[in-house]
């Protein structure tokens, strides 16, 4: 691909660099961008600008937040001792849209996969450990996604806290073996968080 302004061809590639963003849509990304009001790529820039500097991560889930306390566990009206344990930030929107689960999260920051070289310390799983630990949790629900990797990462946390007093439960297999939480609709997902299965029926169901 040529380009006729080097300032262009810079904005094209730093575009391209988005996942799922080849260098044909970067293009018309960035021409679309300089068709606009100057005011509006300037909101843009400075957006991005202050999620990447601003931007903090709750002290107590790992969620994304503008504060120390997100305001998920700030609510005095959710069920503390209910935690569901999710990827990242775009599962726990999953959840919440779905209306059905009054309880906290744990963000854990991604699923253990050798492949790609992580393991269960790059994860946020010793913070969640402490909180059971210290007695806060009374049940845990596993939400990853159906693959190879989030069930490793279920299974690798109910053994690490298979000898604590409380309930491990998964989501029902309402979602697709294989599939990410995120793509799943709000009804199947709302009824996987309702009809929970102990962690050790999926198991023997496996």
């Amino acid at each position: 691909m040529e380009f006729s302004s080097k300032l262009l061809e810079n904005a094209v590639y730093e575009m391209s660099q988005l996942p799922g963003i080849g260098k044909r849509t970067a293009l018309r990304l960035v021409l679309h961008i300089l068709k606009q009001p100057k005011e509006q790529s300037t909101a843009l820039s400075e957006a991005i600008a202050a999620v990447r500097e601003q931007i903090k991560y709750c002290a107590h889930c790992h969620n994304i937040s503008d504060s120390d306390c997100c305001e998920i566990c700030a609510n005095v009206n959710r069920q503390e001792h209910i935690v569901c344990v999710v990827e990242d930030i775009r599962d726990v929107m999953a959840i919440e849209n779905t209306g059905q689960f009054k309880g906290r999260y744990h963000v854990l920051g991604g699923k253990i996969s050798p492949m790609e070289g992580i393991g269960p310390h790059d994860l946020t799983i010793s913070s969640l450990a402490n909180k059971v630990k210290e007695g806060k949790i009374k049940e845990l629900i596993f939400a990853l996604s159906s693959t190879m990797e989030g069930d490793t990462t279920n299974f690798y946390i109910y053994k690490l806290l298979k000898p604590y007093n409380i309930s491990i439960s998964t989501i029902a297999r309402g979602i697709s073996v294989g599939d990410e939480l995120e793509f799943a609709d709000e009804v199947t997902l709302g009824r996987s968080i309702l009809n929970r299965i102990p962690f050790e029926s999926s198991l023997k169901a496996s």
